[in-house]
């Protein structure tokens, strides 16, 4: 288990977070609905023809072939629980800060509606849109990136020591709360965080195996996009 500090490893990490923000906040001027997606469609392409000259791959960085019986039998399992932490994250965040007072953790941000307003006005064509987003850019692009790259990559730059894994987990988990800021507020912030936490823990538990991460989150989020197309409340 590796416990030496790689500095450069990490000032990669840095480099590139920063450089994420710099890229969505260019794309939010003029598709600002769009800029997450958009942005990791730019990062993940980049970091693959990186990884392509380092000799390296995604297999590398939690897209792991799942070669025996027992692998593909937990699978379902180990997606189950990370939708159920994921709800139930986002539940428990609610119900305590409305316990706690605070009211906004209760209130559905107005971004929200700004955002994905047309899909709860009913139109088909933004539904299914959203629904190939919450897919390859939320469930695929977004757990590659904040689980497989930046826990992998911390941890390369930090160690593998019980402390330096916590950290190289916290620390993308508060950078994936900051990146829903901009269209769910402080609630979205606290609460995508806290997930973004659950989800990093349970990349490490699982082995760094981001197969069970990329289909509990793609699922949640087309669930959400259902319920909302179908004004269904969950």
């Amino acid at each position: 288990m590796s416990t030496k500090i790689r500095p450069l490893i990490v000032l990669e990490v840095v480099i590139l977070a920063a450089l994420a923000m710099s890229i969505k906040a260019l794309f939010g001027l003029v598709a600002w609905r769009y800029a997450g997606p958009l942005t990791l469609l730019v990062l993940l392409s980049g970091l693959t023809v990186y990884f392509r000259a380092s000799g390296m791959s995604w297999r590398d960085y939690g897209l792991v072939r799942l070669p025996r019986l027992k692998s593909w039998l937990l699978l379902p399992f180990q997606s189950l629980l990370a939708i159920i932490a994921i709800l139930g994250t986002g539940v428990a965040a609610a119900s305590l800060g409305g316990a706690l007072g605070f009211e906004f953790m209760t209130e559905e941000p107005e971004g929200v509606m700004d955002r994905f307003g047309a899909v709860a006005d009913g139109s088909l064509p933004h539904y299914l849109l959203w629904l190939v987003i919450a897919i390859f850019a939320a469930g695929l692009g977004e757990e590659l990136f904040f689980r497989g790259y930046m826990i992998n990559r911390l941890g390369d730059g930090l160690g593998r020591s019980l402390t330096m894994t916590a950290v190289s987990v916290i620390l993308p988990a508060l950078y994936f709360g900051y990146g829903h800021f901009y269209y769910q507020g402080l609630r979205g912030l606290i609460v995508t965080g806290l997930i973004g936490l659950m989800l990093g823990t349970l990349f490490v538990l699982y082995k760094r195996n981001l197969w069970p991460l990329v289909i509990a989150h793609a699922s949640v989020d087309c669930l959400v996009f259902t319920a909302l197309f179908f004004q269904l409340d969950i």
